[in-house]
């Protein structure tokens, strides 16, 4: 098993793969491996208990399990999930296709009748998970060469915007809190006076932009330029925030907020600031570049 902890880059507990009544939390790590959870797995397959090395219990060549799958199951991918925290910093994973492998050898050893009863049952949700793939996987080979999931991506994404985003833009109100200016000001080095809560430096803008909307939701921003155009002197007749949804826009944007604070009361300098703002809310499209002032 290789030292290396590799990070998990997308993918969260609470986004699971599902078969079915089936779960198992899901992710891609930063070279691009997409990994399924031991844990999840073992679940999967009807395994009640906590162990985390029943599997490598199970799938032995002993067992009758074909080598190469014996051999990918005895060496788990050790990762770090995006909301990794307290005293296990690193979950154990295994590459997505050998979960295949592991369902379709049960499969085949419980036609050969060589599985005990409790593994017969492990056999038969295996069974239940290959099928559901089959179906998703059908689905998913028409719609990329059909180019209907292109279609079907953006339908999805535009039912995101239309919750978030209105028409026209509705009554102004104070909605950015002086607590998150003063934080920015403190990570800077700046001193905070009565007047910037109105007169703030021009980079307070730009980060507004590339810290908050471009990280609610794809698309957000681009839609709000197209909703909220600059005018012929290049400014814009109402802030981008007035376009958003009472019901869930606005909400989001408070909770970003209270992220931004708390991550910013977290640490000492603006570097370690944007690090962390990385980490906790990764930015839609392309990677994020600010200029630091040096304050480390």
């Amino acid at each position: 098993m290789s030292n290396k902890i590799k990070k998990a880059i997308f993918g969260s507990d609470k986004t699971p793969l599902k078969f079915g009544a089936l779960e198992i939390p899901c992710y891609v790590l930063e070279d691009g491996t997409r990994v399924l959870s031991r844990s999840g797995i073992q679940k999967a397959i009807g395994y009640a208990g906590r162990s985390g090395e029943m599997l490598t219990r199970l799938v032995t060549a002993k067992n009758g399990f074909p080598d190469e799958v014996v051999a990918g199951v005895s060496t788990p991918i050790p990762f770090k999930r995006v909301d990794a925290g307290g005293s296990q910093p690193a979950s154990n994973g295994y590459e997505a296709t050998l979960f295949i492998d592991i369902c379709y050898a049960l499969i085949d050893l419980n036609r050969a009748g060589v599985l005990n009863e409790i593994q017969q049952e492990y056999a038969v949700f295996a069974e239940i998970i290959i099928r559901s793939v089959a179906k998703v996987g059908i689905i998913a080979l028409i719609d990329e060469v059909t180019g209907y999931q292109n279609v079907r991506v953006a339908d999805a994404l535009n039912d995101i915007l239309n919750k978030l985003l209105l028409e026209e833009a509705k009554k102004y109100e104070v909605t950015f809190p002086l607590e998150l200016y003063k934080q920015w000001f403190k990570l800077n080095n700046w001193e905070w006076k009565p007047e910037n809560a109105q007169k703030r430096p021009g980079a307070i803008a730009k980060w507004t932009i590339k810290l908050i909307y471009k990280r609610i939701a794809p698309g957000l921003l681009k839609q709000l330029e197209i909703r909220n155009p600059k005018n012929e002197k290049g400014y814009r007749e109402h802030k981008h925030f007035q376009f958003l949804t009472d019901e869930i826009g606005t909400p989001k944007l408070r909770e970003f907020f209270g992220g931004l604070i708390a991550l910013a009361k977290a640490t000492t300098t603006w570097r370690k600031y944007i690090d962390m703002v990385n980490r906790v809310y990764p930015e839609y499209g392309e990677t994020m570049f600010l200029d630091f002032p040096d304050n480390d």
